[in-house]
């Protein structure tokens, strides 16, 4: 039965989570117009489940949950999209194109089944919802001048014409009616560079055959070759202008890859706390086990002595009654450990516990509690200059507003006047074949010959045109601007101080997590102290029923309370466990901690593989 649970595990080799190109071997002239391929998602989990599952039971270790939830979590794979979003809308950016907002936010985990008394995250900073400019998904409104396409382009034009002209006036054609066949050819390549230069380069021309004989060429081609050149010198102009979205998106690829992290960081804590509730349960099961087994022994010894006659009928029932409340204690453990069974395997995998054999799988834990015999000692400056350097929220509000400072440097060019320099160059060309009207002309020679008369003309520049200017718009009143500049520039103020806001709470957050770590130790140093003593009730009542000055009813009361005891000194322990879960987070030192390399968690794949010990723990369930 388990080898068929591990089978339905076994998943080939996931796909790699990454748009694939158009390729071919005209790609180069074809690609651009041909969109990408984009895999479909991928909901098959990764073949480390296969690995750990032994006889119906799912064999999990700290380390190994932590890799189960880098590849398998769904909140995970969602925010992997984040950077191959945000490399596309840099694409975008590249060539001239308004941003999109497509950020995801950061989900946080679940709860276990019972957190008495536990803080599971002591961050107050807030999770961040996507990268630096943001929109729902959409296009963001563009402030300031707009920005140019930066992606040339290329024009080809031809047709063929043949009209027919009634003339009213036979002295400038010879005929009543012209007839000409036109056959045109152009073509263009513009382009807009980033430091406001617009250039566009057009050659034409035009093939023009009459049926009239006055005219001193027919049929004659006539072309040109032009070149235009724009240069904005006030409003628009420069890099840093036109190729702020470029900037910006850069910066918004880095908040897409932190945001990731912070959604590895959730992730990982939530999949931890989980984890270390479910071991507490098993110990809390086990407790409530031999307690259960005390009120049995009790129960069926006073059955026995009753029939005896040596006590009373009513040490049967007090016996009973303290066997159905253990038994009650026990089903709530077990009820306990099962739902937390089902939160974790839900977790962990992408088909939640819909997965094939996975409902049917206990979880065994093989990692147990435990608490170090002393906590590091260091100045609390330390502590929260490490956070300061490290937690992933501060490092986004930084970029953020960043990009805002440069979105204001465009903000700021539309309050200028748009001043433009433009000239023009054209050369132009004559050529066809000579009629006896043009034999009789002077210095028509030049113009006879066919098209390559034409392309010598126009490279030796024999009919230049020149032409040069600036224009000037000054607008009588720019309130739009200066509104969007004074609104952006308070903006910025505002992030300036939320930015602040973070780093006080910051310090906060690390406070607030280092009191939970010595209070979380006190109190497990509390419960230990409790079930010391509680065990050594235990064994003075029990030399006392062996001498005859108690009776067992005691003992068994005894037994649960040291039960009770066992079950608080693990709670302790848990919480614990969550108090340092807490304060790696509040340090930005989860993934550091937890051994996780970026580019393996955005993969999807941890090289470290799951080994089980040779010995495994039994796992009896009733």
């Amino acid at each position: 039965m388990g080898a068929i649970l591990a089978l339905s595990f076994c998943t080939r080799a996931q796909q790699t989570l990454d748009i694939q190109q158009p390729s071919g071997s005209l790609g180069f002239l074809v690609n651009p117009y041909r969109a990408g391929t984009v895999p479909p998602v991928r909901l098959q989990n990764s073949g480390r489940f296969a690995s750990l599952i032994r006889a119906g039971n799912l064999y999990l270790s700290a380390r190994d949950v932590v890799a189960l939830a880098i590849e398998n979590n769904i909140d995970v794979e969602i925010q992997r999209y984040g950077p191959l979003l945000a490399r596309q809308v840099l694409l975008r950016a590249q060539g001239g194109g308004a941003l999109r907002g497509v950020g995801q936010a950061v989900a946080a985990g679940p709860q276990s089944v019972s957190l008495q008394g536990v803080t599971v995250n002591a961050s107050g900073t807030g999770i961040s919802t996507g990268s630096g400019v943001t929109s729902g998904g959409g296009i963001v409104t563009q402030l300031g001048p707009a920005i140019p396409s930066l992606d040339p382009s290329f024009l080809v034009y031809t047709s063929l014409a043949h009209t027919t002209s009634v003339q009213s006036n036979t002295l400038l054609t010879g005929t009543t009616a012209l007839v000409s066949s036109t056959r045109i050819f152009e073509t263009q390549y513009a382009q807009t560079f980033d430091f406001g230069l617009t250039a566009q380069l057009t050659y034409s021309s035009t093939r023009i055959g009459l049926n009239s004989q006055y005219f001193n060429l027919n049929p004659y081609t006539q072309g040109f070759l032009d070149l235009q050149v724009t240069q904005n010198l006030l409003q628009n102009f420069g890099r840093a202008v036109i190729g702020r979205n470029i900037r910006v998106q850069k910066n918004n690829l880095k908040v897409s890859t932190l945001q990731f992290q912070q959604q590895l960081i959730a992730t990982v804590s939530a999949a931890l706390n989980l984890y270390w509730d479910l071991v507490s349960f098993h110990a809390d099961v086990n407790a409530r086990t031999g307690e259960v087994s005390a009120a049995q022994m009790l129960f069926d010894d006073n059955k026995r002595q009753v029939e005896l006659g040596s006590i009373a009928p009513i040490e049967v029932t007090r016996a009973e009654s303290q066997l159905y409340t253990s038994q009650q204690d026990l089903v709530t453990a077990q009820t306990n450990l099962l739902q937390q069974e089902t939160i974790l395997k839900n977790y962990l995998s992408r088909n939640g516990i819909a997965e094939a054999g996975l409902a049917g799988l206990h979880i065994v834990p093989l990692d147990s509690l435990a608490i170090p015999d002393k906590e590091e000692i260091r100045p609390v400056e330390d502590w929260i200059g490490q956070a300061l350097e490290k937690r992933v929220e501060l490092q986004q509000a930084r970029l953020n507003l960043d990009s805002n400072r440069m979105n204001l440097v465009g903000i700021k060019s539309s309050l200028r006047p748009t001043l433009q320099a433009f000239g023009e160059l054209t050369n132009n060309g004559l050529s066809g074949d000579v009629t006896a009207l043009g034999l009789l002309q002077t210095g028509i020679g030049r113009l006879v010959g066919g098209y390559g008369n034409l392309l010598s003309q126009i490279a030796g520049r024999d009919y230049p045109n020149y032409s040069v200017g600036i224009s000037l718009n000054v607008p009588l009143r720019n309130r739009a601007a200066q509104a969007d500049y004074a609104t952006s520039t308070l903006e910025i103020r505002q992030n300036e101080l939320n930015l602040r806001k973070n780093v006080n709470q910051i310090r906060v957050d690390v406070q607030n997590a280092l009191v939970g770590v010595e209070q979380a130790r006190a109190r497990y140093n509390a419960a230990v102290k409790a079930r010391i003593l509680q065990e050594q009730t235990l064994a003075g009542d029990r030399r006392r029923f062996e001498l005859g000055a108690a009776v067992n009813f005691q003992v068994v009361t005894d037994q649960r309370d040291l039960a009770s005891a066992e079950s608080t000194e693990v709670q302790s322990m848990a919480n614990y466990t969550h108090a340092r879960i807490a304060l790696d987070q509040a340090l930005g030192s989860t993934l550091e901690v937890n051994h996780i390399s970026i580019s393996e968690a955005l993969q999807g794949q941890v090289s470290q593989p799951s080994v089980l010990p040779a010995e495994l723990p039994k796992e009896e369930r009733r």
